[in-house]
This record gives structure tokens, sequence and C-alpha cells, in this order.
């Protein structure tokens, strides 16, 4: 049984700016990251897929799994292409699979709590010691250690409840 107009509609607000966001990380084309947004939402609607995990990573799996589709498809069809216009199938699954990594994660880390966040971002992304994170957060450096401790506990946590597997 196909979901309700409004719910798909509703899909379509709060998810398609994200999804396209991500289509377009990978192919820099912007009227084919509208059709796999569309393709996704299609899907979704058709499907009626029971979604155990979040709502967004099941939509960016399925974008995803569209993209590579694609991809196939075109494998298999003549080449239209201009001479210095080739790209390996693995390098382009690796920048797929990068980048969706990269959203589920940036997802993941706004569940934590701000105290978590933050020493997980200066010590991780920001490349701080726990020395400099404690300096640039306030706080001692044991405290920092032990957030980060339960912070990346938490973060493990929640990717699994969003399904992303190891």
């Amino acid at each position: 049984m196909p979901l309700d107009e409004d719910v798909v509609k509703s899909i379509y607000r709060d998810h398609g700016p994200a999804l396209r966001r991500f289509v377009l990380g990978v192919s820099r084309d912007p009227q084919l990251a509208e059709d796999v947004v569309q393709e996704t939402v299609l899907r979704v609607w058709q499907q009626t897929p029971e979604i155990t995990g979040s709502l967004r990573s099941y939509l960016y799996r399925t974008a995803r799994n569209i993209m590579i589709d694609n991809y196939r498809r075109a494998q298999r069809r003549p080449a239209e292409m201009l001479e210095g216009d080739v790209t390996e199938p693995a390098a382009v699954m690796e920048k797929v699979d990068e980048l969706l990594n990269r959203v589920l994660v940036e997802e993941a880390l706004v569940r934590l709590s701000k105290e978590h966040r933050d020493v997980l971002v200066a010590l991780h992304y920001r490349r701080f010691t726990v020395n400099e994170a404690a300096v640039q957060l306030n706080i001692p450096s044991g405290t920092v250690k032990s957030r980060a401790y339960y912070a990346v506990r938490a973060l493990r946590t929640i990717l699994d409840e969003m399904g992303v597997e190891r």
C-alpha cells in the first residue's frame, strides 16, 4: 500500500535538499541530482519499506543504489564521451561511499550532546591534542579524555541505530 501523498510531500520537503546536495557531491550534474532525488522518493512511495533506522540514512542508501544502477546502465550502452573523459568505476564507487559516510557521520554528530560533539570535533576534526582541546574548551584534560571516550561510544550507538554497518 503506497504512502499518503502528504507524507510523500513532507519527505520530499524535509529530505529533498539534503539528498540533492549528496548527489551533487558525486555527480556535479544538477539534472541528474534532481532525477535521483525524485526516483528515491518515488521508490519509497511505491514500496512503503519497513524502515528500522533513520529515514534519512535509508533515503541516502536508496539514492546511492540508484546512482550505482544508473552508472551500471550507462556502462552497458555505447559510450558518448570526449577523449580523456574516462572515470574508473571503482573510483566513482569509492567517492560515493566516502560522501555517504561523511553525511551519515555528520548526521550522527548532530544527535550527540553539545559537550560530546565539541570534544570530538576538537580532537578529530581540528586535530587538537588533549591539552589543546582542554584549553580551547576550558575544561580539564581528564574531562576531555572522559568525554571523548563516552562520545565515541554514543556515536557508535547512534550509527548502529541509523543502520550503518561497520
